[in-house]
């Protein structure tokens, strides 16, 4: 049996997914990440953005230029998807219809804004799934974006929707849904990890993701010059309040937050000297240096050796043969 039916017995993993989600909504910012894409591999997914992040005006046009870019060859990996429009507006289904309906095959991912209620995302997802169908694809991931009250009372169940994989946490639209009850300094560092209000929402939404077994992600760092602010919101992110993913906003965000949720070299080892051991054992209990393991920290370990893989790291040899291990009949 490979490793992860023994300590999984059936159940499904829980989803890993590139620690980085890039957004892009220029068409000269979507060809230039790109290329970064090309050049460093499928470590982060992009994010053609068709809300905020796009010209007002221009939806149409803009939609059929978001195609055209996920069909091209410049996407070599099909780790990019699209944040369409919230569903009640004038153009969601217009998106839904010429983006999902022309690139489902090729389109990673597609992500609602602004919901208020599993119901919403449940007609959502019927609509997306309808083009989709047409375009040969089944059970098309969708990521949900928890930005407002009612999104945020609903999590739990949204993050329950078996097509639902990742829920992201938009602090901007969160904290303005306050209205001035909760200062604009929650937005940012340090207030965003201190404030109650926030704290609270992101460890409810977090606590979501884990329960289901999907990919929670963090919100933006909005200091596109300082590369050590976005290293320290991810790796408090990650560390104090479970995220596994975060958005970036500009080029020079992708790689610290990369390396702030990429497992350390000596994370790594540790891992591969329980996991042998374990193998050796036939997965029963084992002490190492005085602490017990058994299948419980097990599955803690076998996920760091998955995370150091996904984000591209060079695994020792050991690490690697655990990870593609395959009981031969």
């Amino acid at each position: 049996m490979h490793p992860s039916e023994v300590l999984f017995q059936g159940k499904r993993q829980p989803l890993l997914l590139p620690a980085c989600d890039h957004y892009a909504g220029s068409e000269k910012l979507m060809r230039k990440s790109m290329a970064l894409q090309q050049e460093l591999g499928p470590l982060f997914d992009i994010t053609f953005d068709c809300e905020d992040g796009a010209i007002a005006g221009a939806e149409a046009e803009h939609a059929l230029l978001v195609t055209q870019l996920i069909n091209s060859e410049d996407n070599r990996f099909n780790r990019i998807g699209v944040r369409l429009h919230d569903t009640k507006s004038v153009h969601f289904a217009g998106d839904v219809a010429a983006i999902v309906g022309a690139t489902a095959a090729r389109l990673a991912y597609v992500v609602l804004p602004k919901v208020e209620s599993v119901d919403e995302v449940r007609g959502a997802i019927d609509l997306i799934n309808q083009h989709a169908a047409r375009a040969g694809r089944s059970d098309l991931p969708v990521h949900v974006l928890i930005e407002t009250h009612g999104a945020l009372r609903a999590a739990y169940d949204i993050a329950a929707l078996p097509q639902v994989e990742c829920l992201s946490f938009g602090i901007m639209d969160f904290v303005s849904s306050h209205y001035g009850a909760v200062p604009a300094s929650a937005m940012r560092t340090p207030g965003q990890f201190t404030h109650p209000l926030v704290v609270r929402a992101k460890l409810e939404m977090v606590a979501a993701c884990h329960a289901h077994g999907k990919v929670a992600s963090h919100n933006v760092t909005t200091d596109i010059r300082d590369s050590a602010v976005v290293a320290n919101d991810a790796q408090r992110a990650g560390a104090e309040f479970g995220f596994t993913r975060m958005w970036s906003i500009h080029p020079d965000q992708i790689k610290p937050i990369l390396k702030a949720f990429t497992p350390r070299l000596s994370e790594v080892n540790e891992a591969t000297n329980i996991l042998t051991e374990a193998m050796n054992a036939g997965w029963g209990p084992i002490a190492q240096h005085g602490r017990l393991h058994d299948r419980a920290s097990y599955r803690y370990y076998w996920t760091v050796l998955q995370r150091a893989k996904l984000a591209g790291l060079a695994l020792p040899e050991a690490a690697a043969a655990i990870v593609n291990h395959t009981e031969s009949n």
